[in-house]
């Protein structure tokens, strides 16, 4: 029996059916790049889909998770710790949340939009009833995420979904239509990653947020995929000129160890009140020393500078590569979609694996890019060259 075979039956034999089968097994990581079990080597374009902000085994991570470790790993929520009111403190100052601002941690992208659904089910005042999501929008796997989220095929086995959540379109007149004194919470994506790295219609987020305004309906932002400087600033909303009254996080800021958050702004920092929400892990001293590590290092490295740059770097190695099969480039900073001419996004994820590129089919005609906020010259060379070769190995309809 292989290596190959050996691994992959074991995954088979003990993983849950949901999970597809992995294209390898890794093994190690150094920066932007890892090995497998054979000694291959793969640039690592996709960062654990966008969590591996400073790549792999960075030192200010390593150095945090060890030294956290040896020293206070958990205490409950009974009790706080200093890395927690730190990160805190630190998620109001990047946000701009402000001396108002509050802050709720739990350990995933999920659970932070389990806490913003039952934010918006707080602001009940008179008839508010409706929360309001977009289609093909993406907000996480448990059931009350997965009801804000817009993709029927994710929900429909899992029918019926939690109530009082409506879908629409992702334009200005589906917004001013909708939206008036019945609605409680808009929840947006400012970039629909899952769907392929999308960006929302010019003037989108502004008019949302000039009617969430008028009519004392919360604006939560997902930041879940966008935040931690991804897309060439801490977060998207600001390269909007917008303030929302809450945003959730996860992802980047732990730089791979798994935490999510709530930040509230103003007014929406008043609705949850004592025992109304909790977790026995959110906000540990382990995983909030870590974040604390990961997002002072972006701060401190220049990271968020060197991802608007980087992005545009590699947006434009993309245009300029003669391949038929690329039809457009979107996203902002190194949250990147190459838009397909026709449905072969599985190919070309398998064919720039087998190059030594890891990039993501996000739908059938999208690849989504996400490099290490860390990437550098070499590896922006490098992905041009094995996504070339990748391109050209797949056929012309």
């Amino acid at each position: 029996m292989s290596t190959e075979t050996a691994w992959s039956d074991r995954f088979g034999d003990s993983l849950m059916k949901s999970m597809g089968s992995p294209f390898a097994l890794l093994t190690r990581g150094d920066g932007c790049y890892v090995w497998d079990e054979s000694g291959k080597q793969y640039l690592d374009f996709l960062a654990g889909i966008a969590v591996n902000s400073l790549g792999h085994a960075h030192p200010a991570f390593v150095d945090a998770v060890s030294r956290q470790a040896a020293t206070l790993a958990h205490v409950s929520n009974y009790f706080t710790t200093a890395p927690q009111l730190e990160l805190a403190e630190r998620l109001k100052r990047i946000t701009g949340a402000g001396a108002e601002g509050r802050v709720y941690f739990g350990n995933s992208g999920a659970e932070a939009n389990e806490a913003a659904f039952k934010l918006a089910r707080l602001n009940k005042t008179g008839s508010r009833h409706r929360i309001l999501a977009v289609h093909d929008s993406f907000h996480g796997r448990t059931m009350g995420a997965l009801a804000l989220t817009g993709k029927p095929a994710l929900r429909d086995a899992f029918e019926p979904m939690p109530s009082g959540v409506e879908h629409i379109d992702s334009t200005i007149e589906a917004l001013e239509r909708s939206i008036d004194g019945s609605v409680s919470a808009l929840i947006l994506e400012p970039i629909k990653g899952e769907a392929g790295v999308i960006e929302l219609p010019e003037g989108f987020l502004v008019r949302a947020r000039e009617l969430t305004a008028e009519h004392d309906v919360l604006l939560i932002l997902d930041e879940i995929q966008t935040g931690a400087g991804r897309t060439g600033s801490w977060f998207a909303y600001e390269q909007f000129g917008i303030v929302p009254d809450a945003v959730t996080m996860a992802k980047g800021m732990g730089g791979g160890f798994p935490i999510g958050a709530l930040v509230t702004f103003g007014w929406a920092s008043e609705l949850f009140q004592r025992g109304m929400h909790g977790s026995t892990f959110g906000g540990n001293p382990l995983a909030t020393a870590t974040a604390n590590a990961v997002l002072a290092e972006i701060e401190s490295a220049g990271l968020i500078q060197n991802a608007a740059a980087r992005g545009a770097e590699i947006a434009q190695s993309i245009r300029e590569i003669d391949s038929p099969h690329v039809a457009e480039v979107r996203g902002r900073g190194l949250l990147i979609g190459v838009g397909l001419a026709s449905p072969i996004a599985a190919a070309v994820s398998a064919a720039a694996l087998e190059a030594g590129l890891i990039v993501n089919a996000a739908n059938d005609s999208s690849i989504r890019i996400a490099p290490p906020l860390i990437v550098g010259d070499d590896e922006v060379r490098l992905f041009a060259e094995r996504f070339r070769e990748a391109l050209d190995a797949v056929p012309s309809a």
